[in-house]
Parts: structure tokens; C-alpha cells; sequence
């Protein structure tokens, strides 16, 4: 079962809305899911709140050590309070997924994420979960880190929210450690489709009555 939930992300007003923040805007909902406050705690270098579920303590916890950092605040909860890294989800950023979608995954490599470099590094070991947030790829691997640290489009920002609000909806498993329900939950999930839009109608007054039929063959 999961007992520290993280959410990564970089501390202070300019990466609030950031895509590598997307890891913090999870944290957040979870927190006010759960109706915790999550209080700055020097000693584990981030934001921390607890809860009980069934009788067992829930960690909530968002490095305030900016990014590259990030395994020195995990690795101090966890190794003080006996977590195991296999009972720890870090949710963070996934540029090789759309936003709107999201994916839960156990171990493997960091792939270049400074945040679970760190973790890898502190924990010493990779065997932990993982909530990849889709915040989309940028196209050019150039473009990467101007991506990550900067606004999604609103559209974009909306995906993410909806995407965020649905794996709420497995919390309950990963508290009961129900994993592959969990992962289940979360990997079926779609956002709706968009509605198309509504035809228009030209009508005697309107100009677009007035249009050619086929204006690509005009003189």
C-alpha cells in the first residue's frame, strides 16, 4: 500500500502555473481531497500533511528544494518514518504523454527527469511508483526545457485539471494498495470527447449565402 504520496515541482510564485509543476497541482487536489493542510517542515526540506486511512498514517509531501533536488526531501520522510520505496507514489510531469491523460507505473529508469534522478540517487534504488501527468512534448527535444517551464495553453491546462480530478477516483485503491485496480482506474480513463460544432446555417440575410460554391476555382 502507498503510504507517502509526493508531488514534484518547483517552489515559488514564477513556476506556480508551469508545466513542471504538475506534480504540485496533484499533490494539491489530493490535500484538498482529504481535507489536510499541507504546512511547511524543515526537517524534511517540503510541505508536509498527514492523515490516517484505516488506522494506517498517510504522508503527503512537496519537496521544497526546487526540482534537481528533490530526493533529499523524500528520502528524509521516508527514512524517518520507515517507508519503504516500494510504498511511495511520486506524481510528476510525463512529456511522452498527452495532456489529459496520465499513467501509473512501478520502477524503470528516470529518463532524464531531474526530479526522479534525485529520488533514484537518494533512495538508492528505482522500485517506487510513479503518476506520469501528461503535460505533452514540445516536438523539438531542443525546445524541452523552455517547454517544461512555461504555461500550458488553456486548453492544455483544462486537460490536466480533468486528468487530475479522475485519478483522485483511484485513491482509495492505492491507499488499500490495490495496485493493479489502481492502475486500471487510472489508465482507462479518457477525457470526453469534444463535442463537434454545431453546423452553420446560412440564411437569406447572412453573407455567407453570398459566397461562391467553390471559391478555389474563382478567376
Amino acid at each position: 500500500m502507498i503510504k507517502l504520496f509526493v508531488g514534484l515541482g518547483n517552489p515559488g510564485t514564477e513556476y506556480e502555473a508551469t508545466r513542471h509543476n504538475a506534480g504540485f497541482w496533484w499533490i494539491d487536489a489530493l490535500a484538498r481531497e482529504l481535507k489536510v493542510p499541507l504546512r511547511l517542515d524543515k526537517s524534511y526540506h517540503g510541505q508536509v500533511a498527514r492523515t490516517t486511512v484505516n488506522g494506517q498514517a498517510e504522508w503527503l509531501l512537496k519537496p521544497m528544494t526546487f526540482m534537481n533536488l528533490s530526493g533529499k526531501s523524500v528520502a528524509a520522510l521516508a527514512r524517518f518514518f520507515k517507508i519503504a520505496p516500494e510504498e511511495i507514489l511520486v506524481a510528476h510531469d510525463e512529456l511522452d504523454i498527452m495532456p489529459g491523460q496520465a499513467k501509473l507505473k512501478f520502477g524503470g529508469s528516470h529518463a532524464g527527469h531531474n526530479g526522479l534522478r534525485d529520488i533514484h540517487a537518494q533512495l538508492g534504488t528505482p522500485d517506487y511508483w510513479r503518476l506520469r501527468i501528461g503535460i505533452g512534448h514540445p516536438g523539438v527535444k531542443a525546445e524541452v526545457i523552455n517547454w517544461v517551464l512555461n504555461k500550458p495553453s488553456q486548453e492544455h491546462r483544462a486537460a490536466i485539471e480533468d486528468c487530475i480530478a479522475r485519478c483522485l477516483k483511484a485513491i482509495p485503491e492505492l491507499f488499500s494498495g490495490e495496485m493493479e485496480k489502481a492502475t486500471m482506474l487510472i489508465h482507462t480513463s479518457r477525457p470526453e470527447r469534444p463535442k463537434p460544432p454545431r453546423p452553420v446555417v446560412a440564411s437569406a440575410a447572412s453573407p455567407l449565402s453570398d459566397a461562391p460554391a467553390n471559391p478555389s476555382k474563382q478567376d
